[in-house]
């Protein structure tokens, strides 16, 4: 296999996949805000909240549009670009998304319309339960989608089938109840939670610092700060949950994020700051904590972090069973099927996609040379300073994040909001802080995942379709044109809602400049 090609055809996926997580996080959040909004006007009559939960509707809408343009193109990538992917994991893969598509986005495609053309025709307490729907819809997408990229990072449930020559389902509970997939979910929808919390909050500052529709941007930022709030301390604590469940099923990608070169002696340090170096197998001019990885890894203090290269020797041998499998898999195809056949088969079967890695060195994979199966084993950890610096990246700025809604919950809860314009400032400059952390998480997942397609039982490069790589530059180039068409529409729109404010809905009533007394303000 031609690696240009291959990595032309991750380059598409993953650049359609990173544009499509643009809109994604800000969909997911905001509908939920919406919700709260709808709920306080329902719940007390003031119109105030309805004008805002339309406002910010409106917003949500826009970026709805666009967000269900560029995902349905990776649906149907899956068939174009990685077909073998599709034939040989497809009956497991499939069934998670066929059923975010056939219950979860059409419920929330279908409230979506009753939101917007609702309100003149349903009661109050009807087109909240529109609202609701739709979030969950929403959000019961999110989980499907999640379910079936678990599935890709620990593939439990399924087993490879020697007669079809593909992974069958054994167990849908276990592909559903998988961790991994449970973990990601929670972690990704809590981090879009805290997307539209800082969208919300800092347009809100920069309503307040332009003395502006202030009635309207103070509770819009009450709102998002509390929620933003609650919801960063979650992505917090559940990363530190999905760093367990690394260590637990994804040693290779923990070890890689942490530069964990060798294995440590029990508990192992975290490393704030290094130079990784991959050449050298270290990290140079490092600044550690010490013992606190070993406590994110293993809940513990006397369990060890294996390292890369305890891992390397561990794939090696994986590899050489692999072989075995691989021998004893082309012995059942070509006819023999015998009980000793079958059960030898069966007892390197966990191992057949470790013997697949040696299809990139060698065409027949029982006939691997001792430099083959070394270079099979090497290819098994994936570069180390791209996951270390994203992950650390991402890091920072949910911590950076964190600050900005604690010090914005305490100065609103003190009233001293309006008179700390530096804090204003900081939430109006962070706008876009979710959002490359959001998409730094995505790469440090998929690209920590190498050179598996699925884990440990399908190599990326043997996934792919039979195209050139002309076919991959040209609809490369035409993906990446149309997206950032779409994303400069997107941005158009926002920017000429935002600047618009409250008066884009008519409502005339909170558009004052700084110094003007607002005009027939809602009754408090």
């Amino acid at each position: 296999m031609d690696p240009t090609f291959v990595e032309l055809s991750r380059w598409q996926f993953a650049t359609t996949a990173l544009y499509h997580f643009l809109f994604v996080p800000l969909t997911l959040g905001l509908s939920w805000l919406l919700v709260i909004m709808e709920t306080v006007y329902v719940m007390t009559g003031k119109e105030i909240y309805k004008d805002m939960t339309r406002f910010w509707g409106k917003l949500f809408g826009i970026n709805f549009a666009l967000g269900v343009a560029t995902g349905l193109t990776m649906e149907f990538e899956f068939g174009t670009n990685w077909s073998y992917y599709s034939h040989y994991v497809g009956d497991v893969f499939g069934a998670p998304l066929a059923i975010e598509g056939l219950m979860a986005f059409f419920l929330e495609s279908t409230f979506i319309g009753l939101f917007f053309l609702g309100w003149e025709k349903l009661s109050k307490r009807k087109h909240l339960a529109v609202t609701f729907l739709m979030a969950l819809g929403s959000n019961l997408s999110a989980l499907w989608i999640l379910v079936a990229n678990g599935w890709m990072q620990n593939p439990v449930g399924a087993v490879f089938s020697p007669e079809t020559m593909r992974m069958e389902m054994q167990s849908f509970a276990d592909v559903f109840f998988n961790p991994v997939a449970q973990v990601k979910f929670v972690h990704t929808v809590a981090a879009g939670y805290v997307t539209a919390s800082m969208f919300v909050l800092g347009i809100s500052a920069w309503y307040i610092l332009k003395g502006r529709d202030l009635p309207f941007a103070r509770r819009s930022f009450a709102v998002a700060v509390g929620f933003g709030l609650a919801s960063c301390l979650s992505v917090i604590v559940l990363g530190d949950e999905s760093g367990y469940e690394l260590g637990d099923v994804q040693k290779v990608k923990l070890a890689a994020i942490e530069a964990e070169w060798h294995t440590e002696p029990a508990p192992a340090a975290f490393t704030l700051f290094g130079l990784p170096s991959q050449e050298k197998q270290e990290t140079e001019d490092k600044i550690q904590i010490p013992g606190l990885m070993g406590l994110i890894a293993t809940r513990s203090l006397d369990k060890q972090v294996t390292g890369l290269d305890e891992l390397t020797a561990q794939h090696e041998t994986r590899i050489r069973s692999g072989m075995i499998a691989y021998g004893d898999l082309m012995k059942i195809r070509a006819g023999d099927k015998s009980p000793a056949t079958l059960a030898a088969f069966s007892a390197h079967a966990r191992d057949i996609g470790y013997g697949l890695l040696l299809k990139q060195f060698v065409e027949d994979p029982t006939k691997a040379t001792e430099a083959d199966i070394k270079a099979a084993a090497k290819s098994t950890i994936p570069k180390v300073w791209p996951l270390f610096w994203g992950f650390r990246v991402m890091v920072g700025l949910g911590f950076t994040m964190l600050f900005i809604f604690a010090a914005g919950f305490w100065l609103n809860a003190t009233k001293r909001l309006e008179q700390n314009r530096w804090l204003l400032w900081m939430a109006v400059l962070a706008i876009p802080a979710p959002w490359i952390a959001s998409e730094f998480g995505w790469f440090v997942a998929e690209f920590g995942r190498q050179p598996w397609a699925i884990g440990e039982v399908l190599p990326t490069f043997l996934a792919t379709s039979s195209l050139t790589s002309g076919d991959l530059i040209f609809s490369l180039s035409g993906f990446v044109l149309f997206y950032t068409g779409l994303l400069i529409i997107e941005v158009y729109l926002m920017q000429k809602f935002i600047r618009l404010g409250p008066s884009s809905l008519g409502l005339g009533r909170y558009h004052f400049e700084r110094g003007a007394k607002p005009h027939a303000l809602p009754a408090e």
